[in-house]
C-alpha cells in the first residue's frame, strides 16, 4: 500500500526483540537502527537498505523522514524514549510494559495528546492465532456471558539468570510480574475488561535476587468477574496455559510455540442436557505470527488515525495492577 511505502521508521534498541520488529517492516523502510551498542546497531541496520546505524537519538527524533519509532529497549528505558519520540511528533510501537510505572504513561498520554502521536504497546499475545481464534469465537459464537479465566505462565530462567537485566530492578522496575506477568493481565482485561480489586502478592523462592520470581493474582471486575493469574520463573518445564469460561463453553489457549508447545485452542461446546462438552482443537503449527500482526494494527493505526489499542489507557491498567502487587507484598522498586 503507498502509505506503507512512504513511511520511515526507526528502532531504538537493536537486541533480539528489536531484530523481530526490524523482520516485519515494510522492506526499505527501517531509516534508522539506534542503540547504544554500536555494534548492536550495525548489525542490524546490515540486515536491510539504506539504513543508518547511530546512537544518536536526538538525530533520530529530527529527522522529518522517520514518521513512527519502535522502541525495544530494557524497561526502565521505554518510557523516558517514548516520550521524547510522541513529543517530537512520532507514532510509537513500544514494548510491554511502556515503563516501570503507571505515572509514566500518564505523561506520555497528556504529550501524545497534544502532539498528535498514536503510541501501541506491544502486547503481541493478544496476535498469537489461538487469541485470535478465541477472540473470534467470542464474537461468533453462542457462548454466554464470560464468568472467569485462569491463567499460568511460566519458565525456568537459565543458570545465571540472577545476574541478568530482568532481575535488576533499576532496569527491569521488578521481576517475574512485569515480566510475563503483564501478559497474563493485559489478556484477562482483553476479556473480562479492567480490574476494580487486585488481590494476591508476589514473592522470591528460588533465585537470589531481590525481585520476585514468582506472583499470584486475583483479579475481579466491577461486574465481578475474576481472573486467577499465576506467573513463575521456576516453572522447570516451560508452560502457557489460559482458560477463559462463559456460561455455555470454555476456550483455552496452550503453548505459544517452541519451548512452549505447540500452540492449540481447545473449544468445549457444553450441551443443553450438560454432561461431556463437544469439543473442538484448533492447532497452529506454523510458527509464530503475532510480531507482524501486531506491526499491521500498527500501521492501519497510523492510516486511519485511529486510537491504538492496546495503548497507553490499557498500559496504565496492566501496570496499576503492578504497582498494587508489590505494594501489597513489601516490594520497593
Amino acid at each position: 500500500m503507498e502509505y506503507q511505502r512512504n513511511l520511515g521508521f526507526a528502532i531504538v534498541g537493536c537486541g533480539l526483540i528489536g531484530r523481530r520488529r526490524a523482520s516485519t517492516l515494510p522492506p526499505g523502510s527501517l531509516k534508522y537502527a539506534c542503540d547504544l551498542d554500536d555494534e548492536r546497531a550495525r548489525r542490524l541496520a546490515g540486515t536491510t537498505t539504506n539504513c543508518t546505524h547511530t546512537a544518536d537519538l536526538e538525530m533520530v527524533l529530527h529527522d522529518p523522514e522517520v514518521n513512527a519509532i519502535i522502541v525495544a529497549t530494557a524497561n526502565a528505558a521505554l518510557a523516558p524514549i517514548t516520550l521524547r519520540a510522541v513529543r517530537a511528533g512520532k507514532h510509537v510501537l513500544v514494548e510491554k510494559p511502556a515503563g516501570i510505572r503507571s505515572a509514566e504513561l500518564a505523561e506520555i498520554d497528556w504529550a501524545a495528546a497534544s502532539s498528535g502521536a498514536l503510541v501501541r504497546i506491544g502486547y503481541n499475545h493478544r496476535f498469537h492465532p489461538g487469541f485470535r481464534k478465541a477472540y473470534q469465537l467470542r464474537e461468533e459464537e453462542d457462548l454466554g456471558e464470560v464468568m472467569f479465566v485462569r491463567g499460568r505462565y511460566g519458565h525456568g530462567g537459565r543458570v545465571g539468570y540472577e545476574r541478568e537485566w530482568r532481575m535488576d530492578s533499576r532496569i527491569s522496575g521488578g521481576g517475574e510480574l512485569i515480566d510475563q506477568g503483564v501478559h497474563l493481565i493485559d489478556l484477562a482485561h482483553s476479556f473480562l475488561g479492567e480490574s476494580r480489586t487486585v488481590e494476591g502478592h508476589a514473592a522470591t523462592y528460588f533465585w537470589e535476587a531481590a525481585v520476585d520470581d514468582n506472583a499470584f493474582l486475583s483479579l475481579r471486575t466491577a461486574g465481578g468477574q475474576t481472573a486467577w493469574l499465576q506467573v513463575s520463573c521456576t516453572e522447570w518445564k516451560n508452560l502457557f496455559s489460559f482458560e477463559i469460561y462463559f456460561k455455555r463453553a470454555k476456550l483455552h489457549v496452550e503453548g505459544l510455540g517452541g519451548s512452549y508447545g505447540l500452540e492449540r485452542l481447545y473449544y468445549y461446546k457444553m450441551l443443553p442436557e450438560m454432561g461431556p462438552p463437544e469439543t473442538v482443537v484448533y492447532e497452529f503449527p506454523r510458527g509464530d505470527t503475532s510480531w507482524a500482526l501486531e506491526l499491521n494494527e500498527f500501521l492501519e493505526d497510523i492510516r486511519l488515525n485511529r486510537t491504538p489499542i492496546p495503548g497507553l489507557r490499557e498500559g496504565r491498567r496492566v501496570l496499576e495492577v503492578v504497582e498494587r502487587i508489590y505494594e501489597k507484598s513489601g516490594y520497593r522498586f
